[in-house]
């Protein structure tokens, strides 16, 4: 007897990012920064944190502006 196919159903994603008006990218809010990234020290997708992609570009610049300062790890912490 045949498996019944399961239908895909695609998740609503929350977006991460908060509205553009409060928000400015920068190394300088490296604590906003943050939550971009996971806690392997990687940066988050695009898909997961909700960024159009000209965004997405911006904050993995200041992401590593702010680590190469020492702002922000480069490994996540044991």
């Amino acid at each position: 007897m045949p498996k019944a196919k399961r239908k895909f159903v695609r998740q609503e994603r929350k977006p991460v990012a908060p509205a553009k008006v409060d928000f400015v990218i920068s190394y300088k809010n490296y604590d906003k920064l943050a939550r971009f990234i996971n806690d392997r020290a990687r940066i988050s997708g695009r898909k997961r944190s909700g960024l159009s992609a000209k965004d997405q570009r911006k904050i993995t610049r200041e992401i590593k502006r702010a680590r190469i300062l020492g702002l922000l790890p480069f490994k996540p912490r044991v």
